[in-house]
């Protein structure tokens, strides 16, 4: 290298000590330095005060992004323009003698410390202090899906808390996007956790997947779930390896408080569950006491059976027959896998239970309720505190086999195992509606809403329960309402509905409503609607094809149209031949209105004797 190349380095070298040197001298350093820590407490500001104020959250990028576009002019300005004891000049025209950037500097300098001081105390507030606040302050009644009716007196009211959380679907990105079912499960199981904690409120299965793969912000699912906390994720699963993505976010403001990847071999997927829902009671700030303690009731030592668990609960969710057929071949494929897989018998149970309700003849019913009885029975001995076993089998005793104190009992020991249990809350109701205790049902319908405000099943029983009485049926309507625009399809509301037509005199209206209620609730429905219009032999139409149909599961609807109609002796028999059946809808006759005409008959009396239930 020459002499020419080294001097022109050096001249280089020299102006860009020089810049630097101009650049420190004019501050501009310092005044980028004092941008950004007052940025900083702006932000922090704006956080503490958007959910306080309950502004917008978008205003919190808003301020950020201002903030971030402002940085490049504050720093052009402290380069191009000085402060002098006469004001703002510009640079180009202040002596250099006369210069004060000296004093400006130690300025800066106090001004720096300052906002960085008042930031982290901010932060300090925010991370400990805000959510003491928080859990002072009035609660906020809930706001439920747009498509529903607004909040009234007759439905209850969710308050937010910081312990409210709603565990949404994983996403599956494995690389076929074949294992929903995991991911779901995951999910699942992840609920079932923190749902084992009393201090958390956590929203229920049907609720928390609601929003499944739609377009849908926190701060939407946390106001129509009442929540303050979100749990969301992704799955991968490729063979025997999993990669876990989990983040925790408080949904007042968009918020991330926690997130975690996980890279797991599908024999630690408890092991990882576990960490997840831990992470998430730490970040919550829940104190476990000493012996509350969160353990996957679901275990097994077996990964392809809880594979087979989990693809059993996918089916099963579908609600249809072919899903409930479905769903119990794949929790005995678990339970021949792993014949002491208490969880599965407990599926099982219950897939087996509803499979009876559309089976083709009354020998195939009673075998598939016994065969449910049988796996309830057998989960409680395989896992006597596991809560699943108790759940199954309080409903089966409730409904078929009418053993009411037993089935009361298995209730209240799956709900002592598992208090945050929407769908036994909603169970148990039913069963001390059976019982006439209808104040004592509606109140434990509402508690079933308060962890699933989604369920179109509780919102149903709410409005049926509520139409046993002439003073309530405002409420029953609004409850009913909410039910069918959370599930437009469901034909068991839309027999709820009709019902509650004919009670009000809605003849024409309940005929409507019945026509679109789908297989056994149309004909049934049909038949007392034509009958109360006065078209007889519409109505005996009606009668007959539900009596050729469905007879031999279905008993229990002959015995409504019978008793509607006046004819109490053909409602006896029919009664009758439900008792011997064991018609499930038996478990509601004291509390049906279509009965009414029935009640004072002394054959009544004899029926809720050979039931066992109390006069």
């Amino acid at each position: 290298m020459d002499f020419v190349t080294l001097a022109a380095l050096g001249v280089e070298r020299g102006k860009r000590l020089s810049l630097i040197a101009e650049l420190k001298r004019r501050n501009v350093f310092k005044a980028g330095a004092a941008y950004l820590a007052l940025g900083w407490v702006v932000v922090q500001i704006t956080t503490t005060l958007v959910p306080a104020l309950n502004l917008p959250p978008s205003l919190v990028p808003i301020v950020t992004w201002i903030g971030i576009i402002g940085f490049p002019f504050v720093v052009m300005f402290s380069w191009l323009y000085e402060l002098t004891p006469e004001g703002v000049k510009r640079e180009s025209e202040v002596d250099r003698s006369a210069s004060i950037t000296h004093v400006t500097s130690r300025r800066l300098d106090y001004l720096i410390v300052g906002l960085l001081v008042v930031a982290i105390g901010l932060l300090v507030f925010d991370r400990f202090g805000s959510r003491r606040v928080d859990a002072a302050a009035a609660p906020r009644e809930a706001v439920m899906p747009s498509a529903t009716p607004g909040a009234t007196p007759s439905t209850p009211a969710l308050t937010t808390n910081d312990s409210s959380i709603a565990v949404l679907p994983f996403v599956d990105m494995s690389q076929g996007r074949d294992q929903e079912y995991f991911s779901d499960g995951l999910s699942e199981e992840l609920l079932n956790l923190l749902a084992q904690v009393p201090q958390l409120r956590v929203i229920a299965r049907t609720s928390s997947f609601a929003f499944k793969g739609k377009e849908v912000g926190v701060a939407e699912i946390a106001k129509t779930l009442s929540v303050a906390n979100v749990l969301e994720g992704s799955v991968r699963k490729s063979g025997d390896t999993l990669r876990i993505t989990a983040q925790l976010i408080r949904t007042a403001d968009s918020s991330h408080l926690w997130s975690e990847t996980y890279d797991r071999q599908l024999t630690d997927v408890f092991k990882v569950q576990d960490e997840i829902a831990a992470a998430v009671v730490a970040q919550l700030k829940v104190k476990l006491l000493p012996a509350q303690q969160m353990t996957n009731t679901h275990r097994t030592a077996s990964t392809e059976a809880y594979n087979q668990y989990l693809l059993g609960n996918q089916f099963h969710a579908r609600n249809t027959p072919e899903g409930y057929r479905l769903g119990a071949a794949a929790y005995q494929k678990a339970i021949a896998l792993d014949p002491g897989y208490a969880a599965a018998y407990a599926g099982l149970a219950y897939a087996e239970q509803f499979a009876s309700d559309y089976a083709a003849s009354a020998d195939e019913n009673a075998a598939a309720r016994r065969r449910a009885q049988a796996a309830a029975d057998r989960s409680i001995a395989l896992a006597p505190d596991l809560a699943d076993g108790y759940a199954a089998r309080g409903w089966l005793r409730s409904t078929v086999l009418w053993d009411w104190t037993g089935g009361q009992a298995d209730f209240e020991k799956a709900l002592a195992l598992e208090p945050g249990n929407a769908a036994t809350h909603r169970r148990y109701a039913n069963l001390l509606l059976a019982f006439g205790r209808v104040t004592e049902s509606i109140a434990e319908t509402r508690r079933a809403i308060e962890f699933d405000p989604l369920s179109a099943s509780a919102w149903s029983n709410l409005g049926s329960a509520y139409s046993i009485d002439p003073d309530q049926y405002r409420q029953a309507r609004e409850a009913l309402d909410r039910a069918l625009a959370i599930n437009p399809e469901s034909g068991f509301t839309k027999n709820n509905l009709l019902t509650l037509e004919l009670l009000e005199g809605h003849s024409q209206a309940a005929l409507d409503v019945a026509r679109t209620a789908g297989e056994v609730w149309s004909q049934t429905g049909v038949a007392m609607a034509e009958h109360a219009l006065g078209h007889a032999r519409e109505s005996q139409l009606a009668l007959d094809e539900l009596i050729a149909k469905y007879a031999h599961d279905s008993a229990y609807q002959v015995a409504e149209v019978y008793a509607w109609r006046g004819e109490p002796h053909k409602a006896f028999e029919w009664l009758e031949r439900a008792y011997q059946q064991h018609d499930g809808g038996l478990s509601t006759i004291k509390s049906d209105p279509l009965l009414k005409p029935l009640w004072s008959d002394t054959r009544f009396a004899a029926i809720l004797k050979k039931l066992g239930l109390p006069p």
